[in-house]
């Protein structure tokens, strides 16, 4: 081999080296870079971010493509170079200089110098690359797709199935664990975090995780005398409350305050006088399965603010109103007729005392925490189905993290608890304890 020659496969060789370095910055940046990002440039005219848009929109054959493209330049470049390195050490000896060689070359200029600075700006470095990557995955399309038929083929004699792309994550999902990436990293506050994950979650939480208890609702029987009807709803903090005749599961409508007044004032605020069926609305009931965001629609469909809620074989469960499902996005509402808040209450030794009827939902909520509120709704609940047994005053588990010791119980009901949470060093999970 001439010394002329030696210098063109050596150009040669760096040029394929650049080449793969720019291909594996492109395939860094285009998978890094984010899709809401670049679709808010998008719409507001950027032409760069357009054709990043529509680049992306088809991940796999775009990866695909880049892939192929940078392992052919590698593999060229590392055949040119061992075949001028031989020419110069003849044998194996010349073998495995021109290996090493290549492979210090490629892992620093052509993968990870490349990729870290796609990686410091991938929407800057993907606008800019974009224009010519839509002519390389345009020419490979059809060798990429025979790639990806092959592939698909071979997994599929081994039982795994991939030829419908079926997406790890839904997009909630996706959402949910980006804002709390960005929450950790200090950019995104807790109470927005916090309203972004409630809407979220929506279309995931029933009604009976959220309802005010029937033990709980506040009801009036109809049969009362017509005074005391009207001195329980004016003395009530809630301005809609259900009316039962005969027995409570027997509602016969749902009596606003409101509505009562204008009786009242009809009546020229004689008591005995006033027709209380005549400020009786018809009750909307709703099935515990229903979602949030399915009441949430038939709230605004049918203009109520107050939904009874019904198990399948129509008994009353609880109740729920539009406050409360708006408060499952932005948190507790108060007005200047509601009681503050209560049933938890920070300790200064690091623990928390909870009323039992506290929700899980409003407990992680409050403190940050993520007790899993899939098999019970209140923390009472919980500690019961973790326990498998209704625990005596003094008990004291330990399970997710946290230890819980039993303050209260009254008959079978768990009253007061108080949660500690554990450090690193003792989040075993561990067996109930019979400490009293």
């Amino acid at each position: 081999m001439s010394d002329q020659e030696l210098i063109i496969r050596s150009g040669i060789v760096l040029f394929l080296l650049v080449l793969s370095g720019f291909f594996s910055g492109s395939e860094t940046a285009l998978t890094a870079t984010s899709r809401s990002t670049i679709k808010s440039l998008a719409d507001n005219g950027n032409r760069l971010a357009q054709n990043v848009y529509r680049l992306t929109e088809n991940r796999e054959r775009l990866i695909g493509a880049i892939l192929l493209v940078n392992n052919l330049i590698n593999i060229l470049a590392s055949a040119l170079a061992t075949s001028i390195v031989v020419e110069k050490i003849p044998g194996d000896n010349g073998i495995l200089v021109a290996t090493g060689i290549m492979t210090a070359l490629i892992v620093i200029f052509a993968e990870v110098m490349p990729k870290t600075a796609a990686i410091a700006r991938p929407e800057g470095f993907a606008m800019i690359i974009a224009a010519p990557m839509r002519w390389v995955v345009f020419l490979f399309a059809p060798i990429t797709h025979l790639v990806q038929t092959l592939v698909r083929a071979i997994l599929h004699t081994f039982g795994l199935d991939v030829s419908q792309e079926k997406a790890v994550l839904s997009v909630n999902e996706e959402l949910r664990g980006a804002i709390d990436l960005h929450h950790e990293q200090g950019r995104v506050e807790k109470d927005a975090r916090d309203i972004i994950r409630g809407a979220l979650d929506l279309d995931e939480t029933r009604l009976d995780e959220i309802m005010v208890h029937r033990k709980n609702m506040e009801m009036i029987n109809a049969d009362l005398p017509k005074r005391a009807i009207i001195e329980t709803v004016l003395s009530s903090r809630h301005t809609r409350i259900p009316l039962w005749q005969d027995n409570s599961d027997n509602i016969v409508g749902i009596l606003h305050a409101k509505d009562l007044l204008r009786e009242i004032w009809r009546a020229g605020g004689k008591a005995e006088k006033v027709d209380i069926m005549n400020a009786v609305r018809e009750p909307y009931f709703a099935p515990e399965t229903t979602t949030l965001l399915e009441q949430l629609d038939a709230f605004k469909s049918t203009q109520q603010h107050f939904a009874l809620i019904v198990d399948e074989y129509g008994a009353i469960m609880g109740l729920v109103t539009m406050e409360d499902i708006l408060e499952e996005i932005v948190g507790e509402i108060e007005d200047e007729h509601d009681a503050p808040v209560q049933g938890v209450r920070p300790q200064a030794d690091g623990s928390v005392q909870v009323d039992g009827a506290v929700t899980l939902r409003d407990l992680n909520r409050a403190m940050d925490w993520r007790l899993p509120d899939e098999a019970a709704v209140t923390i009472a609940g919980l500690v019961i189905h973790e326990a498998q047994t209704i625990p005596e005053k003094g008990q004291i588990f330990s399970f997710h993290g946290f230890r819980f010791e039993i303050l209260g119980r009254r008959r079978n009901q768990i009253t007061a608890l108080k949660i500690t949470p554990l450090d690193e060093n003792n989040k075993t999970e561990t067996a109930p304890s019979d400490s009293q």
